[in-house]
């Protein structure tokens, strides 16, 4: 009596995104199909950037009023999720871009949000920032029509071959005192400069912008309600949480799934296994399995945080102090646990491929490099300390800082 084969299972791998399905895995295989080629060359990556404006996902947080999709941000994260296992640095500018739309929506007028996202729809505007709130290199001045700015920004991720820039400046020492403006970055005075050169992230432009004696209208700086007007608008440092939460979890994600393409394919069975195959060798399938747990327990916390986010959105202006608080416990929770797991993923891969697996023309170590660069934009340790002074002294998580 013959036995029938076992049914294949389905890719693990594989995710829904409803009937945003097929323009998601379409970009993310062309993505792909480049992605370590680009790493290694590094510079602007102009194609794949068109790529993005055609796809149609860079007006995914425009609210329908305006032109826009308004899909729920649980949706925009785990897309950004997925086009970070095909290429991280082009994940990076997605979900920057959606970061930028945020604080259009969380900081601007009516008439800002109606004038800035119906043209970013009709237009197809790529969004760059300069809103490093560490880099205080950059200075303003008010004038009788606005402000006058001058000096430099660095990390200004996207800002290359970008159409308007975010742009942030302390007026004074309190929190009320900085502000967001949109200007175009063709604007006279205004300097996107190629020194991006880290050894991660490498196709993400987070290079330095100059200003010099740059204006900015008073209807160009975004308000009111403004940056600090309530605990809806300090909402936007928790979506910057978590894309690094999305891009640590996709880097690992694709990490293991190109890891285990390779094994199959490429990788010969060690003599001590036993085996004629290497996806039998009972070590590597205890090691695959280890790193599958670690990723499938952050990423249910990260789905988790999510979607106790979309909650607190939806809430708008009756989200209270201490609803913030418990949820910014819960971000940097989840943007902890992927970090570690991310970390531990993407350098462990290499048990999988092999010594043949390290060589150059597979990229495989920039899954890690770009894990190691984003993990010190601030240190996990401080994200750990953070959540244990809420629980032990009942320490809200600063509004106005990173969390």
């Amino acid at each position: 009596m013959s036995s029938s084969p076992s049914p294949s299972p389905a890719d693990p791998f594989d995710e829904d995104f409803g009937d945003l399905t097929p323009a998601v895995q379409a970009l993310a295989a062309s993505l792909a199909a480049t992605a370590a080629a680009r790493d290694r060359a590094g510079g602007t990556a102009l194609a794949e950037r068109q790529l993005l404006r055609q796809s149609g996902l860079l007006t995914l947080a425009i609210p329908s009023a305006f032109g826009g999709q308004q899909a729920a941000w649980p949706l925009i994260f785990r897309i950004l999720r997925r086009l970070a296992q095909a290429d991280s640095s082009l994940a990076h500018l997605f979900g920057f871009q959606h970061l930028q739309v945020a604080s259009v929506l969380l900081f601007g007028s009516q008439e800002q949000q109606a004038r800035y996202l119906g043209q970013a729809v009709e237009h197809r505007w790529f969004w760059g920032n300069a809103v490093n709130a560490r880099d205080t290199r950059l200075t303003a001045t008010r004038t009788p029509q606005g402000l006058e700015i001058d000096g430099i920004k660095g990390f200004c991720s996207g800002a290359s071959d970008s159409d308007v820039l975010n742009v942030s400046v302390t007026l004074g020492p309190e929190p009320t005192d900085r502000v967001f403006a949109v200007v175009p970055t063709s604007r006279a005075g205004i300097r996107v400069h190629d020194d991006w050169d880290n050894m991660g992230q490498r196709q993400t432009d987070s290079g330095s912008v100059s200003f010099e004696r740059v204006q900015i209208a008073h209807d160009e700086v975004l308000g009111p309600p403004g940056v600090a007007s309530s605990p809806r608008a300090t909402l936007r440092n928790l979506i910057g949480q978590i894309v690094l939460t999305e891009i640590y979890l996709g880097n690992a994600l694709g990490a293991l799934r190109e890891a285990i393409g390779y094994l199959r394919t490429q990788t010969q069975p060690w003599p001590m296994a036993g085996v004629t195959r290497s996806e039998d060798d009972r070590m590597l399938q205890l090691r695959a399995g280890e790193m599958w747990s670690s990723l499938r327990a952050a990423t249910a916390l990260s789905n988790l945080a999510n979607e106790r986010f979309q909650q607190a959105w939806e809430r708008g202006n009756e989200l209270t102090a201490g609803e913030r608080a418990a949820l910014a416990v819960e971000v940097a929770s989840a943007r902890t646990q992927a970090g570690r797991v991310a970390l531990q993923v993407t350098s462990q891969i290499f048990e999988l491929v092999g010594a043949r697996g390290t060589a150059a023309r597979h990229g495989f170590d920039r899954y890690w490099r770009n894990v190691r660069v984003h993990t010190l934009h601030d240190p996990l340790d401080y994200r750990h300390q953070s959540i244990g002074a809420w629980l032990l002294a009942g320490e809200a998580p600063n509004p106005y800082g990173y969390g």
